[in-house]
């Protein structure tokens, strides 16, 4: 019998008959039958082989249900993090589509109604949107205020404005450098001049003939990445060796707002 006790059962895994033979006695002629310590073997590492998958199974669930919800708190908490960017991406919807619904705000988003509902808060306390019964829309063009920026709707400081003069001599004013460009790409075959002015001279410039200072250590107060623009280079030089940052032209100041977008730039409250 010795031989049949440590013999492995056909189809059982192998580490439910090592785990199974600690449970099982040594065979004992005058207490049970060959057959049936036989069967008691086959029973007994059945139920321990059942037992430990079983017990893969369940720890293989809960490994999996604690990867969900860690990716899913780590999403929910990203788009926490990131509300100023929500609340542009929803102006650049309203321009596109005109009105949204709240519900449709909160599925494109991934987030909850409630948090929906804060941005939507925000944008409306600051006169940028019109809240509709369930959704949200821009407000009418004549009552914008001539002192809010045409791309990011936020009140404009005149000593930063830029206007864009389209070619039919009607004229849009931006907020800063850089929602001039982002309206410029939009729509630029429209555009023939764009007008700026020297920071430190605030005298008038055209945007084509100005040298630009992005990414400098200086904060504007206003839409990022910033672009400082000046009337000759000397000045932009001068400006550099203090607060550091790039000096371009108006296409490679574009193309580096243009390409920090992508990455997430968004226009910055105040």
């Amino acid at each position: 019998m010795d031989d049949l006790t440590m013999s492995p059962v056909i189809g059982l895994p192998q580490f439910g008959q090592v785990v199974s033979f600690m449970f099982i006695p040594p065979f004992n002629s005058s207490i049970i039958t060959e057959s049936d310590y036989v069967f008691y073997i086959v029973i007994v590492q059945h139920f321990f082989t059942y037992f430990i998958i079983r017990l893969l199974c369940a720890f293989v669930k809960t490994s999996t249900l604690r990867g969900r919800f860690i990716t899913h708190s780590y999403k929910k908490e990203d788009a926490e993090l990131l509300p100023i960017h929500r609340q542009q991406t929803l102006l650049e919807w309203l321009k596109e589509e005109g009105a949204l619904k709240i519900s449709d705000i909160s599925e494109r988003f991934g987030v909850s109604e409630m948090t929906v509902y804060r941005d939507v808060n925000q944008l409306a306390d600051a006169n940028r949107i019109i809240r509709t019964p369930g959704g949200i829309t821009l407000p009418p063009a004549s009552e914008r205020s001539a002192n809010q920026c045409g791309y990011c709707l936020r009140p404009i400081q005149h000593s930063y404005s830029v206007q864009l003069i389209t070619v039919s001599q009607a004229v849009e004013q931006m907020c800063c450098i850089h929602c001039a460009i982002l309206r410029y790409e939009d729509k630029k075959e429209e555009v023939s001049h764009v007008i700026c002015k020297d920071f430190l001279l605030q005298t008038t410039l055209t945007a084509a003939s100005a040298y630009f200072l992005v990414h400098a250590d200086i904060d504007l107060h206003c839409c990022r990445p910033q672009a400082i623009p000046f009337s000759t280079l000397d000045y932009a030089e001068r400006f550099q060796k203090g607060f550091g940052g790039v000096i371009c032209t108006f296409d490679e100041a574009a193309d580096i707002i243009l390409h920090d977008r992508q990455k997430g730039c968004t226009c910055s409250k105040t």
